[in-house]
């Protein structure tokens, strides 16, 4: 037990610096619950960003979120008002996405933060998740 737990403290403190690398030694900023969210997309107060690639964003995604993967930030900065709030997320706690994400458009200027888990954790909430209807073959 005390080896497994060695490991995790190591581990642990390998991810930590490496989400402080990203966004150059600041504290990133406080993420979002999942529940806040919901409130604030029904508000219309927030952006909301999936960070997954395209295939995924597809099979499901939360309702309203716009799709674009960190390689694709930049084609996409030029529709994000100046003063909204983003908020990102990709699969999981433990997708670094969501947090490179935050990190890029924090540099560029924009109020980014991240949401409290991913789509998985959304999906376990009981909240609504879309997806985009695939065209029949020819």
């Amino acid at each position: 037990m005390d080896l497994l737990r060695s490991v995790a403290e190591r581990n642990l403190a390998q991810v930590e610096d490496i989400l402080l690398s990203l966004s150059d030694g600041e504290d990133a900023p406080e993420p979002i619950s999942r529940a806040e969210l919901a409130q604030r997309l029904a508000d219309g107060a927030v952006t909301l960003l999936d960070v997954r690639p395209a295939d995924e964003y597809a099979a499901g995604h939360i309702p309203g979120a716009l799709n674009a993967t960190l390689a694709e930030l930049d084609r996409i900065l030029p529709s994000l008002a100046p003063d909204a709030q983003v908020v990102a997320y990709c699969r999981g706690p433990y997708c670094i996405y969501a947090h490179q994400a935050v990190s890029t458009l924090r540099k560029r200027g924009l109020n980014a933060r991240r949401m409290v888990g991913g789509l998985p954790e959304w999906r376990e909430d009981g909240r609504n998740v879309a997806s985009v209807a695939k065209r029949p073959s020819s």
